[in-house]
């Protein structure tokens, strides 16, 4: 996924010859804190609204203001991934997306980068979620998505969180499949530690009390 492929103009840009109150009553309508400053086409900066709090007069134009923020966008060609660390980076609520002559194109909004996260993580699927907590020296992807089709389910989404000064590494599997009981099995069976696991919804009793006895022989 690419910059491009997320712009949206809901949200006008503002120019130079805005007031800054004009300015800060638009982050207030469309709930933002940042605008991008345009005239034509060219993008001339991203206005925050920490830069809107030193002027005393609210009559100024917006294009007499310093602006904090620097290289606070994306090109078009550029990964999602980059649009995320930039977010992530400068605590920004939009990013805008430029050509590579620099030219405004649109902006990405916070609620559309949550919209994109929740579909890419699958958050609306049915399905369980297991936590595993592993080395790093033990990150297999293939393996752990061998053990989910072994028991007829795939893997939906999955992310790694790391730990600081440590090799423990933490997996999180969205797997299209609320009866979990013989996946969570599979990978007590190969040694893996299940840190935890959300939206378990066994099939039928019998299930639960094929795992309930599983799990008690294993702490004999």
């Amino acid at each position: 996924m690419l910059a491009i492929e997320l712009i949206s103009d809901v949200i006008p840009p503002v120019r130079t010859s805005a007031t800054i109150q004009q300015v800060i009553d638009r982050m207030a309508e469309f709930k933002v804190r940042h605008l991008p400053i345009v005239n034509e086409d060219q993008f001339l900066g991203l206005v925050s609204e920490d830069d809107l709090v030193e002027p005393a007069d609210y009559t100024m134009p917006v294009g007499s203001v310093f602006l904090s923020l620097v290289n606070p966008y994306v090109l078009e060609s550029q990964h999602i991934y980059d649009v995320i660390r930039l977010f992530y980076e400068q605590q920004l609520s939009v990013v805008p997306v430029l050509d590579i002559k620099k030219n405004y194109l649109g902006l990405i909004s916070l609620n559309t980068m949550n919209e994109y996260f929740a579909k890419i993580t699958s958050v609306a699927e049915p399905g369980g979620i297991i936590v595993l907590e592993i080395g790093n020296r033990n990150n297999s992807l293939s393996h752990m998505a061998q053990i989910v089709e072994s028991d007829n389910a795939q893997v939906l989404s999955s992310y790694i969180r790391s730990f600081p000064d440590s090799t423990r590494l933490e997996v999180t599997l969205k797997v299209n499949k609320q009866d979990i009981s013989g996946i969570v099995a599979s990978f007590l069976r190969y040694n893996y530690t299940v840190k935890s696991t959300f939206n378990f919804t066994p099939v039928d009793d019998d299930s639960m009390n094929r795992y309930d006895s599983f799990m008690n022989y294993l702490n004999i």
